[in-house]
């Protein structure tokens, strides 16, 4: 949740002109420019996964099962339906 939610902050902060490129969110952030384009990536998600992301419940103990890596292979997949079906994969594992 907080990685697209941070993805849709670095995007405005872009389309506002605070800041140019990715590579000036990672200096800000004191994160490789590799971090942010991963953060980055989540905006390629189908709005409908976007928003899943953004209303998961709160995990107070333990890990949460759902991590950035794991969303990386599913961004990635250009077809909305495929990104559904993976996402449903994880989610289920």
């Amino acid at each position: 949740t907080r990685y697209m939610a941070l993805a849709i902050y670095y995007e405005d902060l872009i389309r506002q002109g605070h800041v140019h490129d990715y590579a000036e969110i990672a200096a800000l952030g004191h994160v490789t420019r590799a971090r942010v384009t991963q953060i980055m990536n989540l905006r390629l998600l189908a709005p409908d996964l976007q928003e899943r992301l953004l209303f998961l419940i709160r995990i107070v103990g333990g890990r949460d099962a759902l991590c950035l890596r794991s969303l990386q292979p599913i961004a990635l997949e250009s077809d909305w339906r495929k990104q559904r079906e993976c996402w449903n994969k994880v989610m289920r594992s």
